[in-house]
């Protein structure tokens, strides 16, 4: 079998463009992916077709050798569009290999590693009160045991203890005391004493574990964090490849690993981070903010590695992102069933991407009180 072309699609059927790419070979297999959409996407999918051309006339199951080759003939390591690209094609890739055996791609590395795979959900709210609602109709409607929500700020200010502190109360009080709840910080702190004191703030309630309490370009001030935390810390997303986490678990600065794997190098790489996860005691959330394409894929993923620990979740039941694909996985009592078909086992709805273009769009633009500019 031989690889005879790709095509690449970018669609906005929402809120942020979904990179896509599809590969085609001379026995008719076809294999999907998704790249991570890292803001100028349609670089990420310039350069996704710019790789194109190095894999014409290749073994597409050569997935191993075709991630090298990607990796490294590029002149410097890759940052978020190179590693996005190569993520969005090694997907696809796997997904041929598995169809050509007639398995799910969980299947190609011994698994299925559990029986199903446990998700949480993202409450959202301007206040606790919308908070606390948020969260108890998503228990109802999905059965969800976990969330994660995220730390409140007001407009171009900084954290506010008080703030955190009633909105995780309020949370707890209203789900039970078994219910895991984590923290996500966004990487808005720049004070490790900062940080320290929210973290001790909401110790006593047992957070499920705190994410990006610090910017994560200092692995060494995220280690002494982590060594003064008694919460577990998790981090990850914005770390490219084996090489970035080995530094990071070298530097034993998280608990709790979260790669992207449509930024991370895809599931070729993101195998092996779990594998130096495991050698090291720690456990993978991946990070999941992505288009139904990659639930499918984080699923596969998940049922793939033994250090899983649990997914972020992404609505995928309502409009737009509901037509991407031929099928949306469902959530029953906070899990995810295995996905039984060939391949990833869905396929892109490519008639609806076509008639939802791309659309420029950013993160938000924030200030600070003092007219600085804020982390977002």
């Amino acid at each position: 079998m031989k690889i005879t072309g790709l095509k690449v699609f970018v669609t906005n059927p929402d809120h942020r463009n979904y990179v896509y790419v599809k590969i085609f070979t001379d026995e008719g297999i076809t294999g999907i992916g998704e790249a991570y959409s890292v803001g100028p996407d349609l670089a990420t999918a310039k350069t996704i077709e710019y790789f194109g051309d190095w894999l014409i006339g290749e073994d597409p199951t050569r997935v191993e050798y075709l991630w090298t080759k990607l990796y490294n003939y590029t002149r410097f390591p890759g940052g978020s569009v190179i590693n996005s690209a190569i993520s969005g094609i090694d997907f696809a890739l796997w997904d041929i290999t598995a169809k050509s055996h007639n398995v799910p791609v969980y299947k190609m590395f011994g698994g299925p590693t559990r029986d199903k795979v446990w998700v949480y959900g993202k409450p959202r709210g301007k206040t606790h009160g919308e908070l606390v609602d948020c969260a108890l109709a998503e228990k109802d409607h999905y059965g969800f045991s976990a969330i994660k929500t995220f730390l409140p700020f007001a407009e171009g200010t900084g954290p506010s203890m008080k703030q955190l502190e009633k909105n995780f109360a309020a949370l707890r009080s209203a789900l039970g005391p078994d219910y895991q709840i984590a923290i996500d910080f966004h990487a808005r702190i720049l004070e490790p004493a900062t940080a320290l004191s929210m973290a001790n703030v909401i110790a006593p309630m047992y957070p499920f574990f705190i994410e990006e309490p610090l910017k994560p370009e200092n692995i060494g001030m995220m280690a002494a964090l982590k060594a003064k935390m008694t919460v577990p810390l998790a981090t990850g997303e914005c770390l490219y490849t084996k090489f970035e986490f080995n530094d990071l678990i070298k530097a034993d600065a998280a608990d709790i690993l979260q790669p992207d794997l449509f930024a991370s190098g895809g599931f070729t790489e993101g195998r092996k981070i779990a594998a130096m996860a495991e050698a090291n005691y720690k456990t993978i959330a991946p990070h999941h903010p992505m288009s139904p394409l990659a639930t499918y894929i984080n699923v596969h993923f998940a049922l793939s590695i033994p250090n899983f620990q649990i997914l972020e979740f992404q609505n995928d039941h309502v409009p737009g992102r509901r037509e991407l694909l031929t099928g949306v996985l469902q959530v029953k009592d906070g899990y995810i069933e295995p996905p039984v078909k060939p391949g990833w086992g869905v396929e892109l709805n490519e008639e609806f991407i076509d008639t939802h273009p791309y659309k420029p769009w950013t993160r938000p633009f924030s200030k600070n009180h003092d007219g600085s500019i804020a982390i977002v």
